[in-house]
């Protein structure tokens, strides 16, 4: 369907021609044409940099430069997985390609395949993560751990808690290392249940520390301020562990900020102190105090925020030139990265999987044993049970005996009786399970397992690979959300909506070979502000001389809307 430029399919598909080249042709109302507003923003962003590590195709009608613009296409638009492209027009997104349609769903794998088999994506999104923090050179990185939940059966996962769904599911652990606003840096896959912490040594540190850039500034500041750190990471709970702080400091002079766990002391009120802490969202006042906190000979920062309910929320950091203020700010902005997880999965599908393909594990590395955490659980569930009926036999010895006839107390007796051995029986049970799991080791090698149940993993390539074009469309909207913010009003609550639109939006394109330009006129959008707000950024995007790649033509955006703003002659 759509298929018209024949002779040059036949060409390819005999190898008498490497590639079909891109060629546009003008056309009106073409739908989801607002895409291309993107297009020099997802080229800033790194998205053909691939060139540089992946072989190119050695014939076809299509070559990657197209998939790779296609499948950033495809997401920009909320179009989630491949098979979604049959219920729109091939001919009609084809043209926002160059081309008379897209590639068929099978096509689009296959390409997939073949980049995939090259094992390139790691070295790239490393590529990638390197030019965007020399650009940012950022202070500050945010880590924390998603789910990435599994519902097929062909491969067999190890379970994890999702917390957004408070139960355990089997699922493929990802931990994103991001920045302050929430953009994406680059991301690690645990092979098995391997917890934060672990990760952060064995994966995340080293690869930060390789791309991270020390400034001789920042040297000469570090030498004349031993307390300053390389950088600070910012996380949750789930890495608590003061012994690994204090090794993060000792070790890469790297700090930390990061709630405290298990608080149960409470601090005077009359100790708090008014803030002006800077938010997202602005300044905001809040009730601060800071201590000293030593624990297990790591000595930290503690920072405690007083609520209006009066609940005490503790920071602790290792930090030790910030300000009070700078601390709580820092670990607050956390919630960026939760909203970009929240993005991600509702916008562009973050779960989403291209090629249900299954690799092995290998048989040496260390996994915890099933079977002492399944004599965990039963611990557990005998400790909940123990607890009932403790609380139960207390609540019963409560009862007044001088206001009990003969009989209740015969049966109160009896019932104490009963209570009182089976919380015997129950605490044996305990104790025959604990000296069980005491001969069981908690890790073992995969080759020990069962081989009806030995752990395998999901083709780490593929879902990496769409989770580095992911990252580029996300940071391409932000690119543009920034370019937008002070010409929109409300920009904090709207501006990916206003992105949104612009992206659905139809376009007219017209092709102008004689002076080289590729004309996109925008169709006005529901408002005049939001029409006003593309209408300013215009010029600055055509400033930058983007020419589509694989041809001559230079981008040149515009709204179909008159250029006239309030207080301006008409």
């Amino acid at each position: 369907m759509g298929a018209k430029r024949v002779e040059e399919r036949l060409l390819c598909a005999f190898g008498l021609m490497r590639e079909a080249p891109v060629r546009f042709e003008s056309c009106e109302a073409l739908p989801l044409g607002g895409v291309l507003f993107l297009l020099p923003f997802l080229l800033e962003c790194g998205l053909l940099s691939y060139r540089n590590h992946y072989i190119e195709r050695s014939s076809g009608y299509y070559n990657f430069d197209n998939l790779f613009i296609l499948i950033a296409f495809l997401y920009l638009c909320r179009i989630k997985s491949f098979e979604q492209t049959k219920h729109y027009s091939p001919g009609e997104f084809g043209k926002l390609i160059g081309y008379d349609r897209i590639p068929e769903v099978k096509t689009l794998r296959k390409m997939v395949h073949e980049i995939t088999t090259q094992n390139r994506t790691g070295e790239w999104m490393s590529a990638l993560c390197e030019s965007w923090i020399d650009e940012e050179n950022p202070e500050l990185y945010y880590i924390d751990g998603h789910v990435q939940v599994y519902h097929g059966y062909l491969a067999n996962l190890g379970k994890k808690y999702v917390s957004r769904q408070r139960l355990c599911l089997p699922g493929v652990m990802e931990f994103w290392v991001n920045a302050s606003d929430g953009s994406p840096y680059f991301f690690v896959t645990a092979e098995v249940n391997e917890k934060m912490g672990e990760m952060l040594v064995s994966e995340i540190i080293p690869e930060l520390l390789k791309l991270h850039p020390v400034s001789a500034e920042r040297m000469n500041r570090m030498e004349e301020c031993p307390e300053e750190p390389v950088f600070t990471l910012v996380f949750d709970r789930e890495a608590w562990s003061p012994s690994l702080f204090s090794l993060l400091w000792e070790t890469y002079h790297i700090a930390i900020i990061t709630y405290r766990k298990n608080v149960e002391d409470q601090w005077d009120e009359s100790l708090f102190t008014d803030y002006q802490v800077v938010t997202s969202l602005g300044e905001t006042k809040m009730k601060l105090h800071e201590q000293d906190f030593c624990h297990e000979k790591c000595s930290m920062r503690e920072v405690r925020k007083l609520s209006s309910e009066g609940h005490q929320a503790s920071i602790v950091t290792t930090n030790k030139i910030l300000s009070t203020q700078s601390v709580a700010s820092h670990m607050f902005a956390r919630w960026a990265q939760e909203n970009f997880f929240h993005y991600m999965r509702q916008e562009y599908a973050l779960d989403k999987i291209i090629q249900y393909s299954i690799d092995k594990i290998d048989d040496d590395i260390q996994i915890v044993n099933r079977e002492y955490n399944n004599i965990t659980h039963q611990i557990k569930k005998a400790r909940e049970k123990l607890s009932r009926r403790k609380a139960k036999l207390y609540g019963h010895e409560q009862k007044d005996l001088m206001q009990l006839t003969e009989k209740e107390s015969k049966k109160w007796m009896k019932t104490r009786l009963e209570l009182t051995e089976e919380i015997h029986l129950i605490e044996q049970q305990v104790e025959s399970e604990v000296n069980k799991r005491k001969e069981i080791p908690y890790k073992i090698p995969l080759s020990q397992m069962p081989e009806s149940i030995r752990y395998n993993r999901l083709n780490k390539e593929s879902k990496t690979l769409q989770n580095v074009i992911k990252m580029i469309c996300y940071r391409a909207e932000t690119a543009l959300a920034r370019l937008l913010t002070p010409h929109y009003k409300r920009a904090n609550q709207e501006i990916r909506a206003l992105i949104k639109s612009i992206i659905h939006t139809p376009i007219n394109m017209e092709v102008d070979r004689n002076q080289e330009l590729l004309k996109i006129t925008l169709f006005p959008l529901s408002n005049q502000r939001s029409n006003e707000a593309v209408c300013k950024i215009c010029d600055t995007v055509n400033a930058t001389n983007t020419r589509y790649p694989g041809t001559n033509l230079k981008l040149i955006l515009k709204i179909a809307t008159p250029r006239f703003l309030p207080g301006e002659e008409v």
